[in-house]
């Protein structure tokens, strides 16, 4: 409901600039930049669960702030963006801890299956989210509407609190068990150390490296149209908040479809292949957003934006899935939340950009130069290693598993 509600209550009720929403944006993923590398150590170390719980009610008390300011006649750009900024500070918590937590409630053999679950309720929740989000916002008006962003916490909690995690999940014939929660740090070892310890495995990886790469490449370019194309729909085609809201939630069809075919495509294909295939088929496809327009030119946008939401739900399942069954237990905290603070690294650098070359060359023209560079940055996945393989590999080798060597 965020993606959709902030956007709106900085257009209709603050009037905000080009600039100020893209700021928004960039607010929710900054703290990937801050926290993300010593956040994942913290997981490491700490209980996933009751962190994630924690972090529940603290993102319910950052937007539940928002309709109270604006009910009291205090609400500015300043506070929304100062949410946004906090609210994506838990988020960095919250994110990876759910990554480590999975491989302790399932085997190594369904990793695949239960990110692919996790991938499917998300695009449902975008779905309804987005789309109750505009209708809300046209209905109470946009602060009101974010009232029921912050209760989804609550019932985020209320669902974490009901996780009963079995003893000892099933371990596969050839792989060995699963156990939760991570090891704690070793004696003696530094936080700088444990980071540095993870930056180190990704670095000399020969999948996890281009993995990166790619994935905060196209971050940069896909998450500075998204800052985008709330001003597309609403200033520029003409619709209405529940309109708009309504086309943003047809992505979310794609995701879930991605989701259910993730484990078929790539059983069938391949790992490997699956995400090269997703990541050229993605990118080709973001190149109609921008020739979204009035009336029947909307199809434009509801084709490629569901293309590219599938392309992308089965890319992050290949990979959450290769990279929790490829990692050592031990580092999965660290690998998991350096992979991702470099590849959201780029989201905060895209939606300032975005909102710089729009600001110079208009909302439209500023999509085609950001799909474009999105489209090409699937060739950062054509290296030897993946390219060659059907499948990505499901252990490191054994000189890569000792990672600070």
């Amino acid at each position: 409901m965020a993606v959709v509600g902030m956007p709106l209550l900085a257009v209709t009720v603050l009037h905000a600039s080009t600039v100020a929403v893209a700021a928004i944006t960039a607010s929710a993923y900054l703290p990937w930049l801050i926290i993300g590398l010593p956040g994942g150590a913290w997981v490491d170390r700490l209980p996933c669960r009751r962190l994630m719980i924690t972090c529940d009610i603290m993102s319910f008390t950052f937007y539940a702030s928002l309709p109270a300011s604006a009910w009291a006649g205090e609400l500015t750009i300043a506070q929304v963006i100062a949410v946004a900024l906090a609210a994506g500070s838990v988020s960095v918590l919250f994110t990876t801890a759910y990554r480590v937590l999975l491989p302790s409630l399932v085997g190594p053999d369904d990793l695949i299956e239960g990110n692919a679950k996790l991938q499917g309720s998300a695009a449902a929740a975008a779905i309804g989210g987005r789309a109750a989000s505009g209708i809300a916002a046209e209905a109470a008006g946009a602060a009101t509407a974010l009232l029921f962003n912050a209760a989804s916490f609550v019932v985020s909690a209320a669902c974490l609190l009901a996780i009963r995690p079995a003893a000892s999940p099933p371990p596969a014939a050839s792989a060995p068990p699963v156990t939760s929660p991570p090891p704690a740090a070793r004696p003696g070892t530094t936080l700088r150390a444990e980071i540095a310890e993870g930056t180190r495995f990704i670095r000399r990886d020969p999948y996890l490296r281009p993995l990166t790469l790619y994935g905060c490449a196209a971050n940069l370019t896909y998450s500075g149209s998204t800052a985008l194309v709330v001003l597309l729909l609403v200033r520029v085609i003409g619709l209405g908040p529940a309109a708009a809201g309504l086309l943003l939630a047809v992505s979310g069809f794609g995701g879930i479809g991605g989701a259910l075919a993730a484990r078929r495509l790539a059983r069938r294909a391949g790992s490997a292949r699956a995400l090269l295939l997703c990541a050229a088929a993605g990118g080709l496809s973001g190149l109609l957003i921008p020739l979204a327009g009035p009336g029947p030119r909307a199809a434009f946008f509801a084709a490629g934006a569901t293309t590219v939401a599938a392309a992308i739900a089965v890319s992050n399942i290949v990979i959450g899935s290769f990279r929790q069954a490829y990692c050592p237990p031990a580092l999965l905290g660290r690998v998991t939340a350096t992979m991702s603070l470099l590849v959201r690294a780029g989201i905060p650098v895209g939606a300032l950009a975005a909102g710089a070359i729009a600001a110079a060359i208009g909302v439209r023209g500023a999509l085609w130069v950001l799909m474009t560079c999105f489209a090409l940055s699937a060739a950062l996945l054509a290296t030897p290693a993946i390219r060659s393989a059907r499948d990505l590999p499901r252990q490191p080798a054994a000189a890569l598993s000792r990672a600070g060597r």
